[in-house]
């Protein structure tokens, strides 16, 4: 005979049992979600790039990837991951956009662009290789197009993170402290802009190349510069827009490998990357150049930089502005301590870069290496010269250059009252604690 409670322990066991089997079930499809969106964001612009080959317009594109990834995450939690998911997705995308050309009555002038039959219902077996196809060229053209010169830079910059970094509007809005509404209306903005303006799916030939590239790189390196400098909120960095601007240069060198400045961006980022986990303390506050403990550089990063920077260099005579660049972060880890950085070469190629590219800020940074090479009153002299620009006006890095050359004299009184201007005018909480700081230090000698 059961014992008189034995029926209630078998059902609270039982239903322990079930709870723990549909807790095993869900945390089996939450991995499976994850691996869904992390699979998803390697290939999105793979897809996007092909399918807008096929159907000639981004915004659909975008869309049909979109399906394919509902349809992975209706799917796949339940069958598992397929072997070649990047297949599975591209296959299921250009179904549909066979479906979307029929229904608008272009299929018969996309046979030859589709290159398979029009009743397809399954994945080819072939469909790999066939997704490969001319997939290089597919996403240099999505590089020009997300940064084509008729879209504002804020535009380019959204587009670019969306389409081929792969970020959703959420994150995007959230880098750069922005409202999602507003990244999502710069988004529809931008791809209905290059609808109307008939903006070709090609990559620009002859002199117009150069231009555009240049546009291309601007736009990835302001986004590695918001990740490692951020101009606004509490975090000195974001980390994840580095890593963002790093992918997309590393495509680019694949896809453009005999493009000097292509390597010489790379170089930069990669080097400038490789100080990020000394560049912040323990409670998140900024840490000078000179007072980093290099032992937390990234040799790796520093590696694969200078390879990139000895690349940009074979490939051209004479140096462009992001290789130049790369060569001053160069001249940074190469040095083992502080005192062995060679400043005085460091302002020769700010020299260099300033005639080729004439600007306030890079020769302010010329004014700090110059001052680390022969003393503060030659560095003041520089700056002195820069206050007048109007485009310096509100550029908090000024007075901070100069209450540094300022307190190094021993005009502590000034240094201070620059460095409280200084703080006034950045909106990074944590450079304005650092500028303080100084004021503060300044204040009390």
């Amino acid at each position: 005979m059961p014992a008189p409670d034995g029926g209630w322990i078998g059902a609270v066991t039982g239903s322990d049992s079930q709870n723990h089997d549909d807790s095993k079930t869900n945390a089996a499809e939450q991995r499976v979600r994850a691996s869904v969106n992390a699979v998803f964001r390697l290939e999105s612009p793979k897809l996007i790039a092909s399918l807008t080959r096929l159907v000639r317009d981004v915004g659909l594109a975008e869309e049909l990837a979109q399906d394919a990834l509902v349809a992975a995450l209706e799917q796949w939690p339940r069958t598992g991951l397929p072997d070649k998911p990047g297949a599975w997705l591209m296959g299921v995308a250009k179904n549909r956009a066979i479906n979307v050309l029929r229904r608008n009555k272009l299929l018969d002038r996309k046979h030859e662009q589709l290159g398979y039959e029009t009743d397809l219902t399954n994945v080819a077996p072939d469909l790999e290789s066939a997704v490969d196809d001319d997939i290089g060229d597919d996403l240099l053209k999505l590089v020009f197009t997300s940064c084509h010169p008729v879209l504002s830079i804020d535009a380019r910059v959204a587009l670019t993170l969306r389409l081929l970094g792969g970020l959703t509007t959420d994150e995007i809005a959230r880098a750069f402290l922005v409202s999602e509404p507003t990244i999502a209306q710069r988004i529809v903005r931008a791809k209905r802009t290059l609808a109307e303006e008939n903006v070709p799916y090609e990559v620009p030939r002859g002199e117009e190349l150069a231009e555009r590239l240049s546009a291309v790189l601007g736009v990835i390196y302001l986004v590695f510069n918001e990740g490692y400098s951020a101009t606004a909120g509490d975090d000195l960095m974001r980390p994840e827009l580095c890593d963002d601007a790093l992918r997309l240069g590393r495509i680019l060198a694949e896809l453009m490998p005999n493009e000097p400045e292509v390597h010489g961006l790379l170089a930069l980022m990669e080097i400038t990357a490789s100080r990020a986990a000394a560049r912040v303390g323990p409670s998140g506050e900024p840490v000078l150049l000179l007072d980093q403990d290099r032992a937390r550089w990234d040799q790796l990063l520093i590696h694969r930089g200078l390879s990139a920077l000895e690349r940009a260099e074979s490939l051209a005579e004479d140096r462009g502005p992001y290789t130049l660049q790369a060569a001053i972060s160069a001249c940074h880890a190469r040095a083992a301590l502080p005192e062995d950085t060679d400043w005085a070469r460091i302002a020769s190629h700010y020299g260099e870069l300033v005639e080729i590219v004439p600007s306030p800020v890079i020769e302010l940074n010329r004014a700090v290496a110059v001052g680390m090479a022969e003393g503060p009153a030659e560095a003041l002299a520089i700056v002195d010269r820069l206050t007048s620009e109007p485009s310096m006006k509100n550029y908090h890095l000024l007075p901070s250059a100069r209450g540094d050359f300022l307190s190094k004299l021993g005009r502590n009184a000034e240094a201070r009252a620059e460095f409280e201007r200084a703080a006034s005018l950045t909106r990074n909480s944590r450079e304005r604690e650092l500028l303080l700081e100084r004021a503060a230090k300044c204040a009390a000698k």
